[in-house]
């Protein structure tokens, strides 16, 4: 494990090196554009933005990316199933800490990690995950998740999507100032006259296409990170669960979906499972996704029909490909060690669509700290934090019950008869 983790470092050391070097050469260009001899200030501004921006990531982002998402920490009484597997996977990995479990208030099923490193780390699901979900999918989902923290993924994509956020933020306030500004025609009519003009902007034409250029190939840099850790965690999760069709109906599951997530966004699509904006704008060029095809990632975990090491998954990999395409390193492979693929949980009877969208209801109204009180009669209300009344009057029965205040808000009650009192 520790051999694949260097490995996978390595490689994506080299992705993210490429981002800095067409990031120092958008500095120099612009700063040899607008000044002569300014290429070495204009790296050094660069570079300092790159800083700040990762200085920040790297203490905040984990905090930032989970309050962009409206992502809400939950306690094991909100969803205990959800716990539980967190915990497994935790002892599976031999993850140090446990991950803090988050939950995202959002009908669309999807999750992801974030975190600085094993010891400060996060899992979020969304509401819409938790209702559609059996346990084995869901492990299979989690155990995605882990492996991401595990072969310190999340780090490293959070550190990328920081370099190319400077590279796109440079670019704009470059191109920015070029339309909005009158001084540079004048800048460069002096110059002229002074016989360096025709130099300078032959630099500033050049400054100008790679300002554009530039987002665009970090971008392509950024993608070719993300989709290769896609299908690492992927691998990694069939080994931690011994069971890659968890996880393969859980992205048949995710994908087959049709309701759009509200909280993302293009810096945190990357982040997730499955690209939040594949139903939107229907399928994306292999070269413009942050995640690779999940019809090809589906195949290739029911292709793993022999065991469920990395080596399987390497196989089942090269067979959907059609050709002997290289996804784990070789030290990965070297791991000859047997997995057998286990059998299926026994999992709870399919739920109907009405019961899924009352378990759904349940539990974001749990997140949004309704209060959920029980009448004699048997009817369960949920009563919005906003309620001011001390009392509720139920709508079965009459009786007077009374609101209990929001420090003892129970957690979320059994979905049967539930009615939200407005």
């Amino acid at each position: 494990m520790w051999e694949l983790i260097r490995a996978n470092k390595r490689k994506s050391f080299i992705l993210v090196s490429l981002m800095g070097t067409v990031l120092l050469l958008l500095g120099y260009l612009i700063g040899e554009a607008y000044l002569p001899n300014g290429g070495f200030g204009g790296m050094a501004v660069a570079f300092i933005i790159w800083i700040f921006l990762a200085l920040l990531s790297y203490y905040s982002g984990d905090s930032l990316l989970l309050m962009a998402s409206r992502a809400k920490e939950v306690s094991r009484e909100v969803h205990p199933q959800l716990f539980n597997v967190v915990e497994e996977m935790k002892i599976a990995s031999n993850l140090p800490k446990m991950p803090k479990v988050y939950i995202i208030d959002e009908e669309a099923p999807n999750a992801f990690a974030t975190g600085r490193n094993p010891d400060k780390c996060a899992v979020a699901v969304t509401a819409g995950l938790l209702s559609r979900l059996n346990r084995d999918e869901l492990q299979g989902v989690i155990a995605h998740e882990v492996g991401h923290i595990t072969n310190r993924d999340v780090m490293f994509v959070t550190m990328a999507g920081v370099m190319l956020g400077a590279i796109v933020l440079i670019s704009q306030i470059f191109l920015r100032s070029l339309f909005f500004s009158s001084q540079s025609s004048r800048r460069y009519r002096s110059r002229s006259n002074e016989g360096g003009g025709q130099l300078q902007l032959i630099l500033m034409v050049v400054a100008v296409v790679f300002a554009i250029l530039a987002p665009i190939m970090a971008q392509l840099l950024y993608f070719a990170l993300s989709r290769r850790r896609e299908y690492l965690a992927d691998a990694t999760s069939a080994r931690l669960t011994r069971y890659p069709e968890g996880l393969a109906s859980a992205l048949e599951k995710i994908s087959n979906s049709n309701v759009e997530m509200q909280s993302a966004n293009k810096a945190t699509a990357p982040m997730y499972i499955v690209n939040p904006f594949v139903t939107i704008h229907n399928k994306l060029s292999s070269w413009s996704s942050t995640h690779p095809p999940t019809e090809e990632r589906i195949r290739i975990l029911r292709n793993m029909v022999h065991g469920a090491n990395y080596i399987d998954y390497q196989d089942a990999f090269s067979k959907v490909r059609g050709k002997l395409s290289a996804i784990i390193p070789s030290s990965g492979l070297n791991d000859k060690e047997r997995i057998d693929i286990r059998g299926a949980g026994l999992s709870e009877a399919g739920v109907d669509a009405k019961k899924q969208k009352r378990n759904l209801g349940d539990l974001m109204a749990t997140l949004n700290k309704y209060a959920f009180i029980s009448c004699a009669c048997g009817l369960k209300m949920k009563v919005p934090p906003e309620f001011k009344e001390p009392n509720v009057k139920c709508p079965r029965c009459g009786k007077i019950n009374q609101v209990p205040p929001a420090e003892i808000i129970a957690a979320a009650a059994a979905a049967s008869g539930d009615i939200k009192i407005k």
